[in-house]
Formats: C-alpha cells, sequence, structure tokens
C-alpha cells in the first residue's frame, strides 16, 4: 500500500491537504482499512428492536466478517461469527430471519443453540470426547447503546464509553445531552436503505462539513438558515443549528413536527444536533425525532447506508403521517450521496492523484483524515 497521503503540491497557509486520490480507490487501502478500522472498532451492525422474538436473527458485513446477531431465549441480544465450526461453512446464508430454536449448518447440520453452543450433529453421540462449549460459535463481544447492537471483532475491543459514548460527550459536550432523547425507547417510523456508489470516506466528509449546504441543500436551509454560510453542525463543540424563526418545526416545508420529546431540555428545542461516531455512524437529533444512519463499507466504491427516522412509540402505532418529517433528510441523504458519487470517479483522476484541499471551516475533516491514516499505520488514536 502506498504510504503517500497527503498532496505534495504547495498550498496557501489558509488551505489544509486532504487524503491523496487512491485512498479513495485502491482495493489494498480498503482491504486494511477493513482490517484496521472496521474489525478493530466498535460497529453499530442492528436496531435492537428488529430482533424482536428469541430466534430472530439478522447477519451484518463487518470488515471481512459475516456477524449473525440473535436473540437468545431469555430476550438477551448475542452476536457470533456467521461461520459453521465443522467445515467453515456459511450458518446463515439470508439477511435476516428467524428461526424456532436453533441455528442449523445446511451443508452437514451441525446445530448450534441461540447462546452459541454446539447442541447436535450427525454421529455426535459417536464422538463423546467433544467439548460442545468449546466447539461452539464463536462469541462476538455486544453492547447495546441509544437502541442498538454494537459489536467488535478486536481481541481486545477499546473502551466503548471512550470510543463510542465518548465521541457523543466530545460532540455535544454533556455526557448527559444524548440520553434526554431517549432513543433506545422511540419506535421506528421509517428506514430507507441506500446504495451509494462511493467510498465510505467521502461520505462521512459529507456529513462533517456544511460548506456545501447553500450550494445543493436548498430545503435545509430554509429550515436551519446558518447553514447557508458554510458552518457545519459539528464545527462548536455544544452548538445546536437554531431552526429559522419562521419554521415550525424540522420537516421538508418548515410546518409543525410533533411536539418536543419528553426528555428534552429548553436549550435544545429548535435545534438540530450532529454527532459522528466514527468509524460509520451519523446521529441526527432534532426536538421531535432522531436520525440515524449506519453506514456499510462494501467495496472501495461501494458504500450501503441504512437510514433510520425514529419517533415516540405513540405516533407511530396511531399511524401518523410523518413523511413531511422523514421527506426533509430523505431529500438532504439524496442530494448528500448524488455529490458523492460525482466525487468518487474523480479519485481516479490524474488531477486528484495528490489530493486535493479543504477550506478553513472544513478543519475537522483534516482531524479525521489524520485519524485515518494514524489508524492504517498501526496507530490507535
Amino acid at each position: 500500500m502506498r504510504s503517500t497521503h497527503v498532496t505534495t503540491t504547495p498550498i496557501s497557509p489558509s488551505l489544509i491537504a486532504t487524503l491523496a486520490g487512491h485512498y479513495y480507490t485502491d482495493p489494498d487501502v480498503f482491504r486494511v482499512e477493513q482490517e484496521k478500522i472496521f474489525e478493530q472498532l466498535w460497529f453499530c451492525a442492528v436496531r435492537s428492536a428488529d430482533l424482536e422474538k428469541p430466534g430472530a436473527f439478522r447477519t451484518v458485513r463487518v470488515g471481512r466478517e459475516s456477524v449473525l446477531i440473535t436473540r437468545n431465549r431469555a430476550g438477551a441480544l448475542r452476536a457470533f461469527l456467521n461461520i459453521c465450526r465443522h467445515r467453515g461453512a456459511q450458518l446463515c446464508t439470508e439477511e435476516s430471519g428467524e428461526v424456532r430454536r436453533n441455528l442449523q449448518c445446511p451443508y452437514h447440520a451441525w446445530t448450534y443453540d441461540l447462546d452459541g453452543r454446539l447442541v447436535a450433529a450427525p454421529n455426535l453421540q459417536k464422538m463423546p470426547d467433544i467439548d460442545r462449549t468449546e466447539r461452539g460459535l464463536v462469541t462476538v463481544p455486544l453492547r447495546e447503546w441509544l437502541g442498538y447492537a454494537w459489536v467488535c471483532l478486536a481481541d481486545e475491543p477499546p473502551s466503548f464509553e471512550d470510543t463510542v459514548i465518548g465521541a457523543a460527550t466530545e460532540r455535544l459536550g454533556d455526557p448527559a445531552a444524548i440520553e434526554h432523547y431517549r432513543t433506545e425507547g422511540l419506535a421506528l417510523g421509517k428506514r430507507h436503505t441506500y446504495d451509494v456508489r462511493a467510498n465510505w470516506k467521502l461520505i462521512i466528509e459529507n456529513f462533517m462539513e456544511c460548506y456545501h449546504c447553500a450550494t445543493i441543500h436548498p430545503e435545509l436551509t430554509e429550515v436551519l438558515p446558518e447553514f447557508a454560510d458554510g458552518l457545519a453542525a459539528q464545527y462548536y463543540v455544544g452548538h445546536g443549528a437554531e431552526f429559522a424563526e419562521e419554521a415550525a418545526g424540522f420537516t421538508v416545508d418548515g410546518s409543525a413536527g410533533f411536539g418536543r420529546l419528553p426528555g428534552i431540555e429548553d436549550a435544545q428545542d429548535r435545534r438540530y444536533y450532529a454527532i459522528t461516531v466514527r468509524p460509520q455512524v451519523f446521529v441526527n437529533l432534532v426536538p421531535d425525532h432522531v436520525i440515524v444512519h449506519r453506514m456499510f463499507p462494501m467495496a472501495p466504491d461501494r458504500t450501503v447506508v441504512e437510514c433510520d427516522w425514529l419517533y415516540l412509540p405513540e405516533i407511530v402505532d396511531a399511524g401518523v403521517d410523518v413523511s413531511r418529517s422523514v421527506e426533509l433528510f430523505h431529500r438532504v441523504n439524496s442530494q448528500d450521496f448524488d455529490a458523492c458519487e460525482r466525487t468518487q470517479p474523480a479519485m481516479h483522476s490524474r488531477a486528484y492523484r495528490d489530493g486535493g484541499v479543504l477550506v478553513p471551516s472544513e478543519h475537522h475533516i483534516g482531524a479525521f483524515h489524520q485519524w485515518v491514516t494514524e489508524r492504517l499505520e498501526g496507530g490507535h488514536a
């Protein structure tokens, strides 16, 4: 893997160098990112409520691994490598589903309970020396936060409090601020899945800055006018962009939403907060709902993004129309992903061989680039 990561072209003091173009296209770079980023850090895999019953499961790509997440008979979420311990066949071949009691390999019928223990196999009684726990599925550490299951493939997972919860604290300036939204108690109002033909880093960089907002987000800047000035929501610690005086809610036409969530304080009302939890989660907080993006990097030039809109359960259960609030950020997503897809081909160009530049308001993208290169070079910043 080539080591050059920033432009070698002299630039003005007010500008910041970016990653070189091959960091967005090179399969070798992507392989190292899988190994040293996605397989070493906490990864937001699935919404806990998507697995309602014992036996419900979902398979998720984390780095180069397929991870199987299921709910056991006691109601707890468990995560395993989606690999049979016999001959390595993929245990669950569907993205999601439900089993009655056990997980059975479709190749030789080795069977595991929902806690991963080997419980049956053809002629297993003739092999009394087999340790059914030792030959069970390989367990993956799992934590629940904000109503989502986070998994980590590292041999020694980093502190969840420091790296995940700490990202919200670093952004909001108060460890309790995100808890006011009580995201774990909200219900799914809408989910959109986007298959984006762009590198995962382009998507993160786009989300972190608002230099582009006045150009491509007319609906968003109508509701959040300060974004038209190019200052990102994550530029200041603890700052939330204030709604326009004429905007009654965070909706595509500025119409009223659904009142504020019960835990929201006056200081958080009529404000939008954005949080990046590296390496693949965006959390968007507004007074009446929460939007969560989870990225699944599939290839150097392909990223699947799953976006959830979360509301109070009584709103979802009553079938209240949430389309105007969903439509606002759905348009933002579509506009952003179109921009990323327009950028991806240029990463191959000789014009971007040495990279590009960042303006001062994009300084936090420079910090993200530094974090990426330190991870790839073996550091653990």
